[in-house]
């Protein structure tokens, strides 16, 4: 009996045998031949790849090749969510001890919400775990969990390879800008791709995880010729997911271009130096300064204070750094040459002059007596002196009879009141027409200038005051308007492109930072050329006479302090009040303006100065402004 029972566990033991072997041999088949293609090619994917090739951004430079922005050498951590641990503890330990390295936290706070899908969250991720979600739409794409890695970090990460699977260190050139602050607000600085525009950028081919765009400046206008096209080329990998060997190079990358400006770096730091001078001397917290070829409107330079160094978010600013930038309320971050519309004050009368001269209100031979004020009588009841409205000229001891040279020249306010406004029974240019040559000199709209951010200033009209004031145009505010004050509101740029107008004979030019683009073979890809937005239909011999009293304005008059000995200079200042605490004397505070061309007989530059009020003493464009204009021209023309 026991001798059955023995046999009977043997054959039962040999038929379990021979199952398990049929099963596994079953195994094997459907492994080799029903499944082997499928599992051939995953195994191949996993051991062969193709890869992108990053390009190399494009250099920016100034005119003369003065570097601007370049790549420099840095380190970056990136992970391949295909080459992670397939145990989820494991995956945290690498998650644990990569955010130790790096000073990233592995996962989201406690009680934190999960983050949406890669389209539709509203922030960067900041946590390891919410940067690797996005994995899952392509686990073989590697994303960058940071980036500026130092290289001691990058090496110990290096060391440890084997204990972080699926983590990589690679090459990763940043952005450096060897002028720093000097040229921040022009030039701009790259970041990663903004969440927002991500769906964007990757229809255009761009890798959402790992590339770098240009935020703002000619970083950002610039961005399709620095960008480059990336390369392909198939490697082989380790279990790791880290790289053995290339298969075979594919496309190679092709570098971004040169991107060439025309700022004169020398220029540039001269007139941020005496920029800062002049803000220090004056108590002022802002200005602007814009110089431009007054025959194409190039760009020679245009500082803004306080600014920048874009150094700091190419590196990876932190946000305490950033935050005190944003809460700063001088606005550093803000390019105030292209943004900060202010009331232009009398540099405005210029245009006034030019329109009052091209509609025949005035002639150059009309004179307007000034003795310090004028008394508008009401209109309702002219006999009634009580009810005159008095208009004061910024000179209280009045300049006596002047014709429109001599009103630019000492920039009488009466002079203008009467060209602009009229008097009693005398017919001015009138609000209508004031307006329409202000938008004619480019005031009102945007320059279209090759940089973002730029403010369109304001031409005012009755029916603008009619709908954000509810209330009427009366003569009072044509009589501001004239004289640049009221409601009228202008950026430095569209000041010197005003003076550049006047100096080369009635062109509107629209200004340009970037000259040409030059590929990696020296070609030149996008040659300069002078935009032209409009040709004033004006009477030579009226602009002419507009020309005559800027030169007479530095010659003898108000801008006396811009005047260069061996160049003649042509300028007008303005002095602009804006609400804010009165001083002892009852003085609403200023800013400061000068524009002004040079050589007077044959131009080659414009520039305007802008100083911002309220700084320790009363800032005007005869003593803080042209001064400053006359070391920037001392410099240009190397003269005296």
């Amino acid at each position: 009996m026991t001798e059955i029972n023995d046999r009977g566990k043997l054959i039962l033991f040999r038929a379990l045998v021979v199952l398990v072997f049929l099963v596994l041999t079953l195994r094997l088949w459907h492994l080799q031949i029903v499944s082997g293609q499928e599992y051939t090619a995953l195994a191949e994917r996993n051991r062969f790849r193709l890869v992108s090739i990053p390009p190399l951004r494009g250099i920016i430079s100034d005119r003369w090749g003065v570097v601007l922005a370049r790549n420099t050498a840095s380190y970056a951590v990136a992970i391949t969510p295909a080459d992670l641990p397939d145990d989820e503890a494991e995956r945290r330990r690498v998650y644990i001890r990569l955010g130790e390295l790096l000073g990233i936290p592995p996962f989201p706070e406690e009680g934190r919400r999960v983050l949406p899908d890669r389209l539709s969250r509203p922030i960067k991720p900041t946590n390891i775990a919410d940067m690797l979600r996005e994995g899952i739409y392509n686990p073989f794409q590697p994303i960058y969990i940071k980036r500026n890695v130092d290289r001691d970090t990058a090496f110990v990460i290096e060391e440890q390879h084997l204990d972080l699977p699926g983590v990589q260190v690679v090459a990763d050139p940043v952005r450096e800008y060897p002028t720093g602050a000097t040229t921040a607000h022009i030039v701009g600085y790259t970041g990663s791709i903004p969440a927002e525009e991500a769906a964007s950028y990757e229809a255009k081919g761009y890798n959402i995880f790992a590339d770098q765009i240009g935020l703002t400046g000619v970083e950002a206008v610039a961005e399709e010729y620095l960008h480059g096209e990336p390369g392909r080329k198939h490697i082989e990998v380790d279990i790791a997911g880290r790289e053995l060997r290339t298969v075979s190079e594919g496309q190679p990358a092709i570098p971004g271009d040169k991107v060439v400006l025309s700022l004169d770096a020398d220029l540039q730091k001269f007139t941020e130096d005496a920029l800062r001078r002049t803000l220090a001397d004056w108590g002022i917290q802002q200005g602007a300064v814009v110089v431009l070829n007054a025959q194409t409107g190039e760009v020679l330079a245009m500082v803004s204070l306080p600014n920048y160094d874009n150094n700091l978010f190419a590196r990876g600013i932190d946000t305490k750094t950033y935050q005190s930038l944003l809460d700063d309320p001088n606005r550093p971050l803000v390019n105030h040459a292209i943004s900060a519309a202010q009331p232009p004050g009398s540099t405005f009368k210029v245009i006034t002059a030019a329109g009052a001269l091209q509609e025949k209100v005035i002639t150059p031979r009309t004179q307007f007596r000034c003795e310090g004020e004028m008394w508008v009588p009401n209109k309702y009841f002219p006999d009634d002196p009580a009810l005159a409205q008095r208009f004061v000229c910024w000179w209280k001891w009045g300049h006596g009879d002047l014709n429109v040279i001599g009103g630019l020249a000492y920039s009488c306010d009466i002079f203008f009141y009467n060209a602009g406004g009229g008097y009693i029974d005398r017919a001015g240019l009138g609000v209508e027409k004031l307006a329409e040559w202000a938008r004619l000199f480019g005031l009102g709209a945007k320059t279209g200038i090759d940089l973002p951010g730029e403010s369109a200033g304001l031409v005012p009209t009755p029916d603008w005051k009619r709908l954000n004031y509810s209330e009427s145009w009366v003569l009072g505010d044509t009589y501001n308007m004239s004289i640049g004050q009221g409601f009228v509101l202008a950026t430095p740029l569209q000041m010197a492109n005003v003076a550049a107008t006047i100096a080369n004979g009635g062109t509107v030019y629209q200004p340009q930072v970037i000259r040409e683009v030059v590929d990696a073979n020296g070609k030149v890809v996008k040659p300069f050329a002078p935009k032209v937005i409009r040709k004033l239909d004006i009477d030579p011999d009226a602009l002419r006479t507009v020309q005559e009293g800027m030169r007479a304005a530095v010659a003898w008059g108000t801008a006396h302090r811009a005047g260069l000995k061996t160049i003649n200079v042509a300028g007008k200042t303005g002095t602009a009040e804006f609400p804010g605490p009165r001083d002892a004397e009852g003085h609403l505070p200023t800013h400061a303006w000068f524009i002004a061309y040079a050589p007077y007989e044959n131009p080659e530059i414009a520039l305007a100065v802008f100083l911002y009020g309220g700084g320790q003493r009363a800032a005007e464009g005869s003593t803080a402004a042209a001064p400053l204009a006359r070391e920037v021209m001392s410099y240009w023309f190397q003269a005296e």
